[in-house]
């Protein structure tokens, strides 16, 4: 940083002052965490000599919140990609099935939102299609804040639900599948170009809740990129304007995210590893009839409240993949 010129290119600048706080805010929670682990064994030593008094329940509650604080830290230092730190993009789009698999997704947006906020990310529904019984067709989340791409990466795939229909008079057994696709929202020190003759900009009404303006008038827009084929629509801003800048704005997360995945297979392949098929590939499955459990099919993590994992509680399964994640390239090569 006291290199000449260093100020000079705010390209290369910034991402090492962005690592230089990232180190500093881990420093400070260890710090932290040390200072209470001292304060905890001072208690422990009052305690074994009967001295505590009625304060032995508000030790016993210290040192949980220390063992979580500990956790937490621990979770953090695994993510240690380029662009772990950044915001998140998530979306969810319905598979074949109709009305149950839209349904399937709602359940799911309800499940991302739920995580989000217990959290703390300040999370945006930036896009939502309607199906056209129940349900959900597609959605487009921001998770904002510390370390969401980091966290929810491991959340793209497709998902498979188990269950009896509540949309089947006969009460059947129904399979239901849902995909998620999750990419690292970039700033400003990302430059991605995309030229005007590359896109194909539509603007149509709003289908979703937002107020009378927004649905009478064309506010909603979808951008194609046509090199590429991808699509992004938002809809859920006030104003045209608003949602062609949130569309951009995912549009660009989007070629990053390909460029990126393009790299992460080239080095893959140079250095003889076998690629993880993230796009397409069943990640978890969520069965409730005839049982109730849910099952990550990569790390092999189970939860048998299905409830509680659809109501938000995703971490034991973030923390799995994760983990997995900071095995060496031989161990996950001798794995496969």
């Amino acid at each position: 940083m006291e290199m000449p010129g260093f100020w000079d290119k705010p390209s290369q600048s910034a991402p090492v002052l962005k690592k230089r706080r990232q180190i500093e805010r881990q420093l400070d929670q260890c710090r932290r965490l040390d200072a209470d682990a001292s304060d905890l064994a001072a208690w422990l030593e009052l305690i074994a000599e009967g001295e505590a008094g009625d304060e032995v329940d508000e030790v016993v509650r210290f040192g949980q919140r220390l063992e979580k604080d500990l956790a937490d830290l621990e979770l953090q230092l695994k993510l240690s990609g380029p662009d772990d730190e950044r915001n998140a993009l998530l979306e969810i789009h319905s598979g074949a099935g109709g009305t149950e698999s839209q349904d399937w997704a709602e359940m799911l947006l309800r499940m991302y939102l739920r995580w989000g906020e217990q959290h703390g990310y300040q999370v945006e529904l930036l896009d939502r299609q309607d199906g056209e019984e129940a349900g959900l067709k597609s959605a487009t989340l921001a998770l904002r804040g510390a370390y969401a791409f980091g966290y929810l990466k491991s959340e793209s795939g497709v998902h498979r639900l188990v269950r009896i229909s509540p949309f089947d008079a006969a009460a059947r057994r129904h399979t239901s599948f849902a995909s998620v696709d999750v990419y690292p929202e970039i700033d400003d020190t990302i430059v991605i170009e995309i030229n005007d003759k590359d896109l194909k900009v539509d603007v149509f009404r709003a289908s979703g809740a937002g107020g009378q303006h927004v649905n009478r008038t064309e506010s909603a827009v979808r951008m194609t990129h046509l090199p590429t084929g991808i699509v992004v629509s938002c809809q859920n801003q006030r104003s045209q304007i608003q949602n062609r800048a949130a569309a951009m704005a995912v549009l660009k997360s989007r070629l990053y995210d390909l460029e990126m995945k393009k790299r992460a297979e080239e080095q893959a392949k140079r250095e003889g590893l076998k690629k993880e098929i993230a796009w397409g590939s069943q990640i978890r499955s969520y069965v409730l009839h005839p049982y109730r459990l849910v099952k990550d099919h990569r790390t092999g993590a189970e939860v048998g409240d299905a409830t509680r994992v659809l109501d938000g509680d995703l971490d034991p399964f973030i923390d799995a993949y994760l983990k997995g994640q900071m095995a060496s390239p031989e161990d996950r090569v001798a794995e496969a």
